[in-house]
C-alpha cells in the first residue's frame, strides 16, 4: 500500500496508522509493518498504532525516531506493507515455558533488544521469563558475552585493569565513591561504569551526576582513565553492553533484579571495559537481596565461575548489610558524606570500613600492598588526601568543579524529622522500607531527596531525640513520603513502633519538621 508520510514529533518506535488503512493491510495495534522509502530504497520495520481521527485514510504518521530510521520528509511517499514477527519471539516463549536457550538463541535475542526489534510488552516478556524460569550458569555466560558483543569495548595498552560492584540491596551504599579515587591514586586505572538506581533509591551513576557529567561515550571513558586513572560514568550512555540498560527500564518499576541477569549485567560490563581483576561486594542480610551468609557464598561461588569463564580473577567480599552504609540515603545526602570522608572526616565508620576492606582486595590482587596489608595501604592512600586530590581530577576530567566541597552539596528544601516516643534503642532498620521512603521522597530523579538516619540499629535513644530526617526537594513528595512512611513501619525503638504513633510523630498540624522549610 502507498501512504503519504506526515511526520509526528514523539519520541516513539513506530507509525501511526488510520484503522481503515490498518484494516485493509490486516495489522493492528501491537502488529509490526515494513515501512519503504521509495527514493532511497531504504526500509525499517516499524510497530503499529492506530486512530479514526488524528490522520486521514492515505496517510501513516511517522514518529521522529522511525523518521530518522528511514529518512523520509513530510509528504514523501512510502510503501506499507506487513512485516512478519521476529524469531526471537519463539526464543522468548520457549524460555517462557521453562526451556533451556542456546548462545545463538541468546545472541539473537540481545541483538534484538539493542536494535530495537522487540516491543516494550516482548522485551518485559523476556525480562519475566528469565525471572520465573532463572538461566543457568551456561545460559548465564551466553548473556554475558551477547551482552558484550553487542555493544563498544575498550582495549587499554597496559594492565592490569580493575573494577569493582556490589550487586547492592543495601542502603547508603556510596564506597564506589571512596574505593575509585583511592585505587587510582594507587596507580591503578579503574574505568568504572555504573548503572543508575534498579532497586535502590541512588544508583552510583546518580551520585557521580551530583559532581559532574556521567554520559560519556566508550572512547572517552577509556581517555578519561588513561589521564586521570579512573572515571565514574554512567554506563548506559557509553554503548557498553547498551542491552543492560533497557534490561534496567523493564526491571525498575518492578524493583526485581533476576539472579542470571544481575550476574550477567555486573560482569559483561567489567568484561567490555577489559577490566581483568574485579572485587564484588555482596551485602547480607535479612532485608538485602542476600538472605544468609551460605546464600552469599553461592552468589561469590558463580561470580567467580562465571569470571573463569570470561578469562577474569574475580575476588567476593560478603559485606554487612543488616543496617545502610553510613547514615545518608538520597544523591545528594551521600555524596555530600562520601566527600567529607575524602576530606578527612573520620566518620561514618560504616563507610570507611568498607570502603577501605574493598579497595584493600584491589589493591592486593593488584600486587600494590603486600597480602594482608591491603586495607592498610588504602587508609594511607585516604588520610594522606591523595584520595581526595584524585577525585578532584576525576571531577574536573568529567566536566565537573573539582573546588567543590561537601559543604556544598546542600540536600531537599524540604524535610520531616520522626523522633524518638520513649527511651530506649533502635533495634531495627528495615532497609526495603527505608529505600521505599527515600524513592516516594523524589529519590533519584530528585536529587535532594533521600533520608539521614541519625540513631543506626544499637543505637541508645532518648524521648525526643531525632531518629530520622526525610528530605524532598518538592513539598508534595515530602507529605507522600510521610504518608509511606506511616505505612512501612521502618524503625523499631524497643520493640515499639514509631509511625504508629501519627499524632505525635507523622505529620499532625504544627509537628516539628512538618513538611517546613529549614
Amino acid at each position: 500500500m502507498k501512504l503519504t508520510t506526515r511526520p509526528i514529533d514523539i519520541e516513539n518506535r513506530g507509525v501511526l496508522l488510520h484503522v481503515g488503512d490498518a484494516r485493509e493491510i490486516s495489522v493492528r495495534d501491537g502488529d509490526r509493518v515494513e515501512v519503504k522509502n521509495d527514493v532511497t530504497g531504504e526500509s525499517v520495520s516499524a510497530f503499529v498504532d492506530t486512530t479514526a481521527s488524528l490522520i486521514p485514510q492515505g496517510v501513516i504518521g511517522i514518529y521522529r525516531p522511525t523518521q530518522v530510521r528511514i529518512d523520509v520528509l513530510e509528504g514523501a511517499e512510502v510503501e506499507v506493507r506487513p512485516a512478519d514477527r521476529p524469531a526471537t519471539l519463539d526464543y522468548i516463549r520457549k524460555k517462557m515455558d521453562g526451556q533451556h536457550l542456546t548462545g545463538e538463541e541468546t545472541l539473537a535475542i540481545i541483538r534484538d533488544v539493542v536494535a530495537d526489534v522487540l516491543s516494550p510488552s516482548e522485551l518485559t516478556a523476556y525480562i519475566v521469563a528469565t525471572y520465573t524460569n532463572p538461566l543457568d550458569m551456561d545460559e548465564t555466560e551466553h548473556l554475558t558475552r551477547a551482552m558484550v558483543e553487542t555493544g563498544e569495548k575498550l582495549h587499554f595498552p597496559s594492565y592490569p585493569i580493575v573494577d569493582k560492584h556490589s550487586i547492592g540491596g543495601v542502603p547508603g551504599n556510596k564506597i564506589s565513591l571512596l574505593v575509585v579515587p583511592i585505587v587510582a591514586a594507587a596507580g591503578l586505572k579503574i574505568p568504572k561504569t555504573s548503572s543508575r538506581a534498579i532497586t535502590g533509591a541512588a544508583g552510583t551513576a546518580d551520585l557521580m551526576e551530583v559532581l559532574a557529567p556521567v554520559g560519556f561515550t566508550a572512547a572517552e571513558v577509556q581517555q578519561m582513565t588513561e589521564k586521570v586513572g579512573g572515571v565514574i560514568v554512567w554506563g548506559g550512555a557509553t554503548n557498553i553492553a547498551p542491552a543492560d540498560d533497557r534490561f534496567i527500564a523493564v526491571e525498575y518499576p518492578f524493583k526485581i533484579d533476576a539472579r542470571g541477569q544481575m550476574l550477567a549485567s555486573v560482569m559483561a560490563k567489567k568484561f567490555a571495559v577489559g577490566a581483568n581483576l574485579v572485587v564484588i561486594d555482596i551485602p547480607v542480610g535479612e532485608h538485602t537481596k542476600v538472605a544468609t551468609v551460605d546464600e552469599g557464598r553461592r552468589l561469590a561461588r558463580e561470580f567467580i565461575d562465571l569470571g573463569d569463564r570470561l578469562g577474569m580473577r574475580v575476588e567476593c567480599a560478603l559485606t554487612y548489610g543488616e543496617s545502610l552504609v553510613g547514615h545518608t540515603i538520597g544523591p545528594r545526602l551521600e555524596v555530600k558524606e562520601a566527600l567529607s570522608v575524602l576530606e578527612g572526616a573520620t566518620e561514618p565508620h560504616s563507610l570507611i570500613q568498607k570502603s577501605l576492606s574493598l579497595a584493600g582486595i584491589l589493591l592486593e590482587m593488584s600486587g600494590k600492598a603486600a597480602p594482608g596489608q591491603g586495607d592498610a595501604v588504602a587508609r594511607e592512600i585516604l588520610v594522606s588526601g591523595r584520595a581526595l586530590a584524585k577525585m578532584k581530577q576525576i571531577i574536573e576530567v568529567q566536566g565537573g568543579d573539582p573546588a567543590v566541597t561537601s559543604a556544598d552539596i546542600v540536600p531537599g528544601e524540604y524535610r520531616f524529622v520522626v523522633n524518638a516516643p520513649a527511651n530506649g534503642y533502635v533495634v531495627e532498620l528495615n532497609n526495603r522500607a527505608l529505600i521505599t521512603l527515600a524513592r516516594a521522597a523524589g529519590a533519584p530523579q530528585d536529587q535532594g531527596a533521600g533520608v539521614y538516619i541519625h540513631a543506626k540499629k544499637g543505637t541508645s535513644v532518648r524521648t525526643g531525640e531525632p531518629i530520622f530526617t526525610v528530605y524532598a526537594d518538592r513539598k508534595w513528595r515530602l507529605q507522600r513520603a510521610i504518608e509511606e512512611g506511616r505505612r512501612l513501619m521502618p524503625v523499631v525503638v524497643e520493640g515499639m513502633l514509631i509511625d504508629r504513633v501519627p499524632g505525635r510523630h507523622w505529620g499532625v498540624s504544627g509537628s516539628p519538621g512538618d513538611g517546613v522549610r529549614k
